[in-house]
């Protein structure tokens, strides 16, 4: 036992890190100068209050649970917790304890994080930042979109409904037209026609109004069947989750990486089956888009436009991105998100627990 004291003596003197003994109501025993020389108070200040005097309010309680599973035969590692020094600071310590039955004592190492988790801080403002610049921009993005596509349906496809009537009525009730006037006619009305379908093709593409109107499964049926008839290639949807546990800023995201994905494999992929799905798993959404095509290669994966979009999309709603690239298989992309449960949802939930 006295080789043990003593190994723990020279131990307590060569470290930099904050070491101590404590017993276990909660009391230090022993510390190292670093314990000192970081908390700023003495020896005496030490040893006569409680170890729960030193640390951050907000910390007591993790602190006192952690201290009961220590006396209880658990080893803690990486236990993060605040200290309040002598200056008033905030000292943020990762400690690794254990606790010896036979003396009744806590030995416990910590290193000094402050300087990381400052750094952590610093980083989570800056994303917040980000992701609130995007936010905006994206909404401002949208909104912009849907004014365009109204100015398209409203506007231009109305002037060109006119135009398609006026030459309807000069066909109708200009007597003794020659044939290849009447020709020239029926294909003018034939071309306002396309033109109408195109522009509310384009109108939608640009801000679809039934993502508002009939919800996010509704309009990726609708675009699946869209990029079937225009290109001749199968494209499937299905969904097995609650769409009311997605955003609204949400669905609008997974609507803009369907249609940067459809793009992909037109540009990309060059498939000839397309699957669109979106499932619920364990809290988390899932969307896939998987095909039949060739793949994507190592630089496309990262310098690719398309690709670049969806991961920036994903990222601006806190989603995370994997990538299928197995011609044999399938390939694709998949971006998971956390659900989001709204108040409603969650009082329903709790009333059905009760």
């Amino acid at each position: 036992m006295k080789n043990f004291d003593f190994e723990l003596s020279a131990f307590f003197d060569m470290t930099p890190d904050l070491v101590w003994i404590a017993d276990k109501d909660g009391y230090l025993k022993k510390v190292n100068s670093a314990v000192i020389k970081k908390l700023g108070y003495s020896e005496v200040e030490l040893y006569s209050n409680p170890v729960l005097s030193f640390i951050h309010p907000d910390d007591r309680e993790k602190t006192k649970l952690s201290r009961m599973r220590l006396i209880n035969g658990e080893v803690l590692h990486n236990f993060l917790n605040r200290y309040i020094t002598k200056k008033g600071e905030i000292l943020w310590l990762e400690w690794t304890s254990i606790y010896f039955t036979d003396r009744e004592f806590v030995f416990a190492i910590a290193k000094d994080v402050t300087t990381r988790k400052q750094i952590e801080k610093t980083v989570e403002e800056e994303y917040n930042k980000f992701k609130s610049l995007t936010t905006h921009f994206k909404s401002s993005m949208e909104k912009d979109r849907k004014s365009f596509a109204y100015e398209l349906h409203e506007e231009l496809a109305q002037l060109i409904s006119v135009v398609n009537m006026d030459v309807g009525w000069i066909a109708n009730n200009i007597q003794g037209m020659p044939e290849k006037f009447k020709n020239r006619i029926d294909h003018a009305s034939e071309v306002s026609k396309l033109l109408i379908k195109t522009i509310q093709r384009l109108s939608f593409s640009i801000s679809p109004q039934m993502l508002d109107d009939f919800g996010l499964n509704a309009t990726l049926e609708w675009l699946c069947k869209e990029f079937s008839i225009l290109n001749g290639i199968s494209c499937e949807f299905e969904h097995a989750y609650d769409e009311a546990c997605l955003t609204h800023e949400m669905q609008i995201d997974f609507f803009r990486i369907c249609q940067e994905s459809l793009t992909n494999v037109l540009d990309i992929s060059l498939a000839d089956k397309i699957k669109i799905s979106i499932e619920n798993s364990d809290g988390w959404i899932q969307l896939c888009i998987t095909d039949t095509g060739k793949g994507f290669s190592a630089e496309q994966e990262h310098q690719a436009e398309g690709i670049i979009n969806i991961r920036e999309r994903a990222a601006s709603i806190d989603g995370r991105i994997s990538l299928r690239n197995n011609p044999e298989a399938s390939t694709g992309i998949c971006v998971t998100v956390k659900e989001f449960f709204p108040l409603t949802r969650n009082i329903k939930k709790q009333t059905t627990q009760q």
